[in-house]
């Protein structure tokens, strides 16, 4: 019996995607993805929590990728997950898990360059959060 390994995300980019040409011709690109959470804590105040997620895209997705998206853009992805094995430099073995995507839908238009927040602008090496509205008056709970 096969297993299932799928992940689907809506979230914004934490950075530009970073993208690479292989010596075959082929693309990927790089990217965190933040997604986040809303919920009441304890104090009754609503907390937000971020998690961020490394996407992989390859091929056709990766040059879209980087036509069309910059840091803080919002994107649905599905994919998955995929871990990788490396030696540092020092011979000590790391890994890295990330999300392969096979699909890739632009959700809103262009990040709003004039917003406050970390949505708009920024270095290549700042990967804080965009600011995203809280919709706590749209919980259906």
């Amino acid at each position: 019996m096969a297993g299932v390994n799928k992940v689907i995300l809506l979230g914004n980019l934490g950075k530009d995607p970073d993208i690479q040409t292989l010596e075959s011709g082929v693309k990927v690109a790089r990217f965190p993805l933040a997604t986040n959470e809303f919920y009441k804590g304890k104090d009754g105040e609503m907390v937000e929590k971020t998690e961020w997620h490394q996407v992989v895209l390859w091929r056709n997705r990766a040059e879209l990728a980087e036509k069309y998206l910059t840091k803080g853009s919002q994107v649905y992805v599905e994919g998955k997950l995929q871990t990788r094995q490396w030696e540092d430099k020092d011979g000590n073995k790391r890994y890295t898990t990330e999300i392969v995507g096979d699909v890739l839908n632009f959700v809103g238009g262009k990040p709003d360059q004039s917003q406050t927040g970390s949505a708009a602008g920024g270095g290549a090496n700042d990967t804080t959060a965009p600011d995203l509205p809280s919709e706590e008056d749209d919980l259906p709970f």
